[in-house]
């Protein structure tokens, strides 16, 4: 298999296999975050809202512990039944990012990732149980959050063992993927075009107290062309192609990850080689939520 160079547009008949590298020893990772999430089980004492359209979870007015745990459907609800001592323990985490190096993901930098990240604190307490089954799971808003293994592999991909420097991601969801992004890059934009959603992912973010996170509620078609070029663009919904927007915004040698199609969808690697020259290579089946324009 190898890739073809396309020039713009592109098109999705290229397939490529992407190498792997070797686990190597994890990395360190920002205490902050991991520390405050761990807490946050065990201290939720207020709620706190910020009706700004852009927002950067690091300087939010809320404490540590000051935001719940997410309501998808706009009601309160009652703290898990299940053991805040359990589902933050090391060794569940350890036990997902195992299954989802086992199904081929290398790259340590962002499996230390997959596991510094509580994933139970991004869903709501009724599917606690299965925050760290390999599945994507519901978030309200017909969205999900997407499964581990998925979430590690684009990662993968678009880092391809490079320092990632600035990282776009449409579709914000519940904010689980921008925090495992956090961890990976200097500083990551994302963008939710559901105000509930956009809302959820700086309720649940906000605890975390991650400072290189900004969350932005738009059209993640548009991209975010004050802000770009990006060394990286991550999409969390499928669309039958990646919108030109999107392409125009990355860096001449960064790259863009996406799943494509309808029924029948693909990740799709872009690669930008040139001031008017992308290089596309179609990866591997997967499933996402349709990407749509404009916001609700």
């Amino acid at each position: 298999m190898s890739n073809k160079e396309r020039r713009f547009p592109l098109s999705l008949s290229s397939v490529v296999d992407h190498g792997k590298s070797a686990r190597s020893t994890k990395v360190a990772m920002p205490q902050t975050a991991v520390q405050n999430a761990a807490n946050h089980q065990k201290n939720q004492v207020g709620k706190s809202s910020h009706s700004s359209k852009f927002f950067g979870v690091a300087t939010s007015a809320a404490g540590a512990n000051g935001a719940h745990l997410p309501v998808t459907d706009g009601s309160k609800k009652s703290n898990p039944s299940i053991s805040a001592d359990v589902m933050v323990s090391d060794k569940i985490r350890k036990a997902m990012v195992d299954r989802v190096a086992q199904q081929g993901v290398q790259d340590s930098v962002v499996l230390a990732a997959m596991e510094a990240i509580p994933r139970h604190l991004f869903i709501e307490s009724g599917l606690s149980s299965q925050a760290y089954i390999d599945a994507s799971l519901p978030i309200g808003h017909h969205q999900t959050i997407s499964q581990p293994y998925i979430v590690a592999r684009m990662i993968e991909i678009m880092r391809n063992g490079k320092k990632l420097n600035r990282v776009l991601e449409i579709g914000t969801g519940c904010g689980y993927q921008a925090a495992v992004l956090s961890l990976v890059a200097k500083d990551v934009y994302s963008i939710e075009r559901i105000k509930a959603l956009h809302e959820l992912a700086k309720e649940n973010l906000r605890p975390m107290r991650i400072p290189n996170i900004r969350l932005h509620y738009g059209d993640g078609m548009l991209g975010m062309p004050q802000i770009a070029p990006f060394d990286g663009i991550i999409l969390a919904a499928a669309g039958m192609e990646v919108p030109n927007a999107l392409l125009e915004q990355l860096e001449i040698g960064g790259r863009l990850i996406a799943p494509v199609g309808g029924r029948n969808q693909v990740l799709q690697l872009i690669e930008r080689v040139g001031q008017k020259e992308w290089k596309s290579a179609v990866l591997e089946q997967c499933h996402f939520v349709p990407l749509h324009q404009g916001v609700i």
